[in-house]
Parts: C-alpha cells; sequence; structure tokens
C-alpha cells in the first residue's frame, strides 16, 4: 500500500513538473519589438510632404474633403495641413499598440496617431485617431481604424507628394 502510494505520488509530482515546464509559442510573454520599425516609418513620414488618396469613412468615400491639402509630419510631432488658403495645425505620432482589435495578430499593432483640434463639425476631425499601419513603404502610409462603437471600418491612405 505504500509502494502505491508513493509511486502515486512521484507520478503526479512528475506531471506536475512537466506542466510548469511546457510553455506556449504564443503565450504573449514577450512582445515583439517595433521600434526599429516604428523608427523607419517616422523617418518615411517627415521627408516630403503627403496628400491624402483615399479616405473611406465606414464605407462611405470622402477622400474630396481632402482634396489640395498638403501635410507635414514634422520630427516634433507637429502635424499641418495647408491647402495655400487654409492650415490646420495638429499632433502626429507613432507609438507601440497591443491593445487593437482590427487584426488578429493585435501584439504587433503599430498605431499612427493623428489630432487636430478642430470641433466635430470639421472635416479634419474625421482624421483624429490611433490608426492601425496596415502597410507602409517610401511612397504610401495605408491605415485602418474599427470603430468600437459601431463596427465601421474607416481606411485613410496618405500618398508622398
Amino acid at each position: 500500500m505504500k509502494k502505491r502510494l508513493f509511486y502515486s505520488f512521484l507520478v503526479m509530482l512528475a506531471f506536475s513538473l512537466m506542466s510548469s515546464t511546457c510553455s506556449s509559442d504564443d503565450d504573449g510573454g514577450s512582445l515583439n519589438d517595433n521600434s526599429a520599425e516604428i523608427s523607419e516609418i517616422e523617418n518615411i513620414v517627415e521627408s516630403g510632404t503627403w496628400t491624402v488618396t483615399s479616405y473611406v469613412d465606414s464605407g462611405q468615400d470622402e477622400t474630396n474633403d481632402f482634396n489640395g491639402y498638403n501635410f507635414t509630419f514634422a520630427a516634433n510631432g507637429t502635424l499641418t495641413a495647408s491647402n495655400g488658403t487654409t492650415t490646420y495645425t495638429g499632433t502626429w505620432s507613432i507609438t507601440d499598440s497591443s491593445n487593437s482589435n482590427d487584426d488578429s495578430n493585435s501584439d504587433n499593432d503599430i498605431d499612427f496617431n493623428i489630432s487636430f483640434p478642430v470641433p466635430d463639425t470639421n472635416d479634419f476631425e474625421d482624421l483624429n485617431d490611433d490608426w492601425d499601419i496596415v502597410s507602409h513603404n517610401s511612397t504610401t502610409i495605408s491605415l485602418i481604424d474599427i470603430s468600437g462603437g459601431n463596427g465601421g471600418t474607416d481606411t485613410l491612405v496618405f500618398q508622398k507628394n
């Protein structure tokens, strides 16, 4: 009887030790370091001026709201949009975010944050968000935002001039 109890104890101990040493590859214990990619994107957008080539708000194309505006992303975080007559000044930043619901791999999200201090009725208020970067290269930045409130999807594409 004592041997059986002893062996049962050993088996339980062995299983306990094995389960504590196993780990999952997707346990989220180590988030990806996006600092190099963030730096690369910052360098891209800080060079030159940009235009909005596509802005779709929950399925409605509103690109024309930003026709004629050139966007400048300054290294100090200042964002300027000007059409030669009207100028809007706001802020921008790129941050590492792990709390987005916009895609299935939320540990790798990089947010492109835009903020213009304008009234809700101003077209530029639509750009105010923490956009997820879908893709980027030296001439194009594609962004997406899925609204938590109504579930609508907004997309925004900047093209370098």
